[in-house]
């Protein structure tokens, strides 16, 4: 479980990695030796991960100036000081208590004639590991391009509780955020889901899981409220996972500890009811959310032809979907281009515009 006083710090690739932060009144706690830096050896092992970023003039050591720069950047990342936007932090959508279970607002502060559409943001991680806390500083590009509110959720990791956990943490989540609406001034029944990797499953599930009560749950105090989501944005999340190991990976995904193991309790040849339950091809149906998928060529993680599978089975019952291709990408790009493609496809789907999601291959670095 992460807590207050370990907050994950991302890198920008899908199986995100956790690293302990560096906080200002741990200097001196750190610094053994009192020289008035800190040497990578006089770091907790979390924090080593960071030292080539903290270090930033890479003369081997982290002075106090580079340590406080640092924890400056991440207070921005996660939108401390963002005078354009009103943050609720840690709002409780279950009612447990559990940190895992938690939701962050980024309200615009600016008035609006009518309630704006809502972007909801889902980390990766494998399952396994990740966190809100970083959200804002992704959503912030599609918030700003279409004027939207954001959200950022936790949900629970496999090591504290295995499949359809975190399916029922996620519509709680979106029970919770559209009975809240009103309070909070956006729009309940524009509500975009955008997730990476392990959180690219979860927004897709939610995409194609509005009419299957039995991966409802029943966490919260909103079950009068329904799960059903206006639009998904799905980055190289697995699709099926019985056929996960059909193609080349640096994982091997059947095994009981690979993260679609750990997610299932076992490995996906002993658990195949659970695994078509946990596959969003399982679910597709008429009538699901439009969609967008975005996948690099050369994940090795999730494999591309994950999301030509979906997209497939999207098209064969009449939902409306894109592919975008990253050719020659791996498990996590930046691309100005996808941004452009993603904000036309919010639009459209949240805002009644009328502009073309052009699905044709986006090429490396464009």
């Amino acid at each position: 479980m992460v807590t207050s006083s370990m907050k994950a710090l991302f890198l920008c690739s899908g199986f995100l990695l956790f690293a302990l932060p560096l906080h200002a009144d741990r200097f001196e706690q750190w610094d053994r030796n009192g020289d008035g830096k800190l040497q990578k050896e006089e770091l907790p092992p979390g924090a080593r991960r960071n030292f080539e970023r903290v270090d930033t003039d890479q003369d081997g050591t982290i002075s106090r100036e580079e340590h406080n720069a640092f924890i400056q950047r991440g207070r921005a990342d996660r939108g401390a000081g963002h005078d354009d936007y009103r943050i609720e932090r840690n709002l409780d959508y279950v009612g447990s208590g559990n940190d895992r279970q938690r939701v962050d607002l980024f309200l615009p502060t600016a008035k609006s004639d009518s309630p704006r559409p809502l972007l909801l943001y889902i980390h990766g991680g494998g399952w396994r590991q990740g966190s809100k806390e970083h959200g804002f500083k992704r959503l912030l590009p599609f918030l700003e391009a279409k004027g939207l509110a954001g959200a950022c959720i936790n949900y629970r990791l496999s090591n504290e509780a295995s499949w359809p956990a975190q399916i029922h943490d996620c519509k709680a989540a979106i029970r919770w955020l559209k009975a809240n609406a009103e309070k909070y001034g956006y729009d309940p029944g524009k509500i975009a889901v955008w997730g990476t990797s392990a959180g690219g499953h979860l927004a897709g599930m939610l995409g194609v899981s509005g009419d299957v009560p039995s991966l409802e749950g029943a966490l919260g105090k909103h079950l009068d409220e329904n799960s059903r989501v206006a639009c998904v944005v799905n980055y190289f999340g697995p699709a099926n996972l019985q056929t996960m190991d059909n193609y080349p990976s640096s994982i091997r995904h059947n095994a009981p500890d690979s993260p679609e193991g750990r997610l299932l309790g076992g490995a996906i040849t002993e658990k195949r009811e659970l695994a078509a339950n946990a596959s969003p091809v399982t679910h597709v149906s008429k009538g699901d959310a439009p969609m967008i998928l975005v996948h690099g060529t050369d994940d090795k993680l999730v494999p591309y032809p994950q999301s030509v599978e979906f997209s497939r089975e999207l098209r064969r019952e009449g939902v409306q979907v894109a592919l975008i291709t990253m050719e020659g990408a791996g498990h996590g790009f930046r691309s100005d281009q996808l941004v452009t493609r993603v904000s036309a496809f919010l639009g459209v789907h949240l805002r009644g515009e009328t502009e073309e999601i052009a699905d044709r291959r986006i090429a490396r670095g464009d």
